[in-house]
């Protein structure tokens, strides 16, 4: 999408209608939300409704007053420094109006933080009845700040004819969006702003193929580096450190993206990441996880990124306040949604309870908020390319449904929120094209452990006839990343490559070792702490370090996709091997419901994938034997469980789950939608891009007698294609 926006040449920019009745808009419902905070708070009181205007003018001018002293704190302290500067000015500005305009009496300086926070609530509550999108607060002073220095270099907006501006690329993810979702949203009215982008001839919307594994870390690492190849799942065993990684955690991300970078990227050359999990060799990096504790090639980038970035959303009136306000509010829904699931037997449907409605809640507004001011100030200054990574729905989706109510009123928020940076465009520093795309698709389904009563991992160990065969598992905590990559950002000591969790991974880096050896050691649920190699867990009373013995066996799911290694092995087993050692465990696993393939190596064979009732050679052309149980995974599962079959670091087994005829699938994990492996809509994952923008024939497949792009990286390479077209990378 193209936009006007300041050039010289151009005609001198003057206020709209439009922009007088925001700024009238904004004050009297500043004043509003003064006069009724003040009416309920004790401990101030007004005596006339001028003196509550009075008061809305002082924190404006406050405001106004602050930013260049704030602005170069901002730069000397960093995010951190900005978060409390921002907060504490906004409390200081508030309490000054409170304390000297004449006709208000402040008697306890407690009751200015409940003053604050009610504003916030009325504010965003008379947002909502005018009929204003409920994020366009978030950009309010980001459009003012651009229009303000238009009128002052004598340009405008250019709303037709010829744009003088440098192109720039925005990138907007919309993580766990499948084709199909979208499509029933714009039909249904909810995504109104993709959708007259589409109809009105601007953009066109095309589907690809997310390969398994069909995750984020994968997408994302094909997506932004072109290479997925050291990424089998969400989690895995790594034989050469030892322990499980889990890529939504600090520092494995780092170790990941190291092994991937080639300093080529799609954001190098001065580009900007925010709130993704891998940094593209982004010059700017913001909430991005593999740079919140470990620094790039360069030695740079660790941390939040620039504290100037984040002063507006945390110094600007009541930003914050609402932000936190309407957080609150997002959990009560989930909390009502939750139980209205349950009482209305919705089926499948997984607990909804615990660290997820916390989650939900921070994940869905604050951070998306922030997300929203980060991209829109990008904007402004003209970063030449933009990726944005918004998760709202996939969360939402992974525990209600993909086709939800809840999940598509989620998508409805993201669309709103592009809208939003849609209204930037005009007044940004270059002439952006956005793409919309996700890295994935979500399949419906009742999990593994629903449809047969217990674990994988405990059917993996009652398979190998070993019940109490110590075991490494890794938890689901992938929900969860973002929000640990901004605690860890902001509150993580500098030089500690330790991060700071919230969550399921809160302990022990989200693997929980459980068993007894067979020498029948007690079985205490020990977790490990995930570190280096030679970690050790916490001893006995003494408190000493006990050492530990390899697991005999590690389970990590990823949806419906799920890895089993034998971390004992210094390779990885073939099926002999296996075979000789627990003589019943493929055949019993290929039989177990809610299993559709087992995918291991052979000796002298290659891949081999194992069903209830029959198998197939994925490396050679030989028929099947008995019947093919790659039929219900998709047009594609041959040649995707062979490329995933052969990753450096997969699994001894490699396990995804049956598909019903309704195209649902059985998570591995306490998930009712799920992505990661095959089957459903987990794998047509959507491309929404400007007409001018084409998708080139030489990447495209027949998929299922559809034309599309097939992988993250294929995906990668039209990326970097346009942005050679537009002049942004040589």
């Amino acid at each position: 999408m193209s936009a006007g926006g300041p050039a010289d040449g151009r005609r001198a920019w003057s206020p709209t209608v439009g922009d007088a009745a925001d700024a009238a808009l904004s004050l009297v419902t500043t004043a509003a939300g003064l006069a009724v905070a003040i009416a309920v708070v004790d401990g101030v009181r007004a005596d006339n409704p001028f003196s509550v205007l009075l008061v809305a003018v002082v924190v404006a001018l406050g405001d106004l007053l602050l930013r260049a002293p704030l602005r170069l704190l901002a730069r000397v302290a960093g995010a951190m420094g900005a978060l409390v500067a921002g907060l504490t000015a906004q409390v200081a500005v508030l309490w000054l109006g409170l304390r000297l305009v004449p006709g208000v009496e402040l008697a306890s300086t407690w009751s200015v933080a409940p003053v604050l926070l009610i504003a916030a609530l009325v504010m965003a509550v008379g947002r909502w009845l005018w009929g204003v999108n409920d994020s366009e607060y978030v950009i309010a002073d980001v459009l003012r700040r651009a229009r303000a220095q238009a009128r002052r270099a004598g340009a405008a907006p250019a709303r037709s004819g010829a744009d003088h501006r440098e192109p720039g690329l925005l990138v907007v993810q919309l993580d766990g969006l499948g084709a199909a979702v979208l499509e029933q949203a714009i039909e249904g009215g909810l995504a109104p702003t993709l959708a007259r982008w589409i109809h009105q001839g601007a953009h066109r919307s095309q589907r690809w193929w997310a390969r398994v594994p069909s995750t984020t870390p994968a997408s994302q690492a094909g997506l932004l580096h072109g290479d997925s190849t050291q990424i089998p799942a969400f989690r895995w065993w790594d034989r050469g450190l030892g322990r499980m990684v889990v890529t939504n955690h600090p520092v494995d991300a780092g170790i990941v993206e190291e092994r991937l970078a080639t300093g080529k990227g799609l954001l190098a050359g001065g580009g900007a990441a925010i709130s993704t999990m891998f940094s593209g060799d982004a010059a700017v990096n913001q909430l991005v996880m593999s740079r919140s504790r470990t620094p790039g090639p360069d030695g740079r980038c660790a941390g939040l990124g620039p504290g100037t970035s984040y002063l507006r959303f945390f110094a600007s009136p009541f930003v914050v306040a609402r932000a936190l306000i309407l957080s609150v509010g997002e959990m009560v829904k989930e909390l009502y949604q939750a139980r209205r699931q349950k009482v209305r037997g919705v089926e499948p449907r997984v607990s909804r309870a615990g660290w997820y409605v916390i989650l939900r809640g921070v994940s869905n507004v604050l951070l998306r908020d922030l997300n929203t001011a980060l991209v829109a100030q990008h904007l402004v200054r003209g970063t030449p390319t933009i990726f944005v990574d918004l998760v709202d729905y996939d969360e939402i989706a992974h525990h209600a449904g993909p086709t939800r109510p809840e999940a598509l009123r989620a998508l409805e928020g993201l669309d709103r929120v592009i809208g939003v940076l849609e209204r930037v465009l005009p007044v940004a520093g270059r002439d952006y094209r956005v793409v919309v795309l996700s890295d994935h698709g979500q399949s419906l389904g009742a999990t593994f452990e629903q449809v047969t009563g217990r674990s994988l991992l405990d059917t993996v160990r009652a398979l190998m006839d070993e019940p109490d065969a110590t075991a490494v598992q890794a938890e689901a905590g992938e929900a969860w990343g973002p929000v640990n990559a901004l605690l860890t950002s902001v509150f993580g000591r500098a030089g500690d490559r330790r991060p700071v969790m919230l969550g399921p991974d809160a302990e022990g880096h989200g693997v929980r070792r459980d068993g007894a050896r067979r020498d029948g050691a007690r079985r205490d649920g020990a977790r490990r702490d995930g570190g280096r190699p030679g970690d050790r867990s916490s001893g006995g009373r003494s408190g000493r370090p006990a050492p530990q013995e390899p697991a005999e066996v590690a389970v990590a799911a990823s949806g419906n996709l799920a890895l089993v290694w034998f971390p004992g092995s210094p390779r990885r087993l073939v099926l002999e091997e296996v075979q000789e050692r627990w003589p019943g465990l493929v055949a019993g696993l290929a039989a177990t419901p809610g299993v559709g393939a087992v995918v291991v190596d052979t000796a002298t064979r290659g891949l081999v994938a194992v069903g209830p009732r029959g198998l197939v050679l994925l490396e050679q052309d030989e028929p099947v034997e008995g019947e093919d149980p790659l039929v219900p995974l998709g047009p594609r599962a041959r040649a995707d469980l062979a490329r995933a079959g052969r990753l450096p670091h997969t699994g001894d087994l490699l396990l995804v789950s049956s598909v019903e005829p309704t195209g649902h699938v059985h998570a591995f994990e306490g998930l009712v939608g799920s992505h990661g492996g095959l089957g459903g809509e987990q794998n047509v994952a959507v491309l929404v891009h400007p007409v001018e923008l084409e998708v080139d024939e030489d990447l495209l497949e027949d998929v299922g007698g559809a034309p599309m792009i097939v992988g993250s990286e294929g995906v990668h390479v039209q990326l970097v294609r346009w942005a050679e077209q537009l002049g942004l990378r040589s």
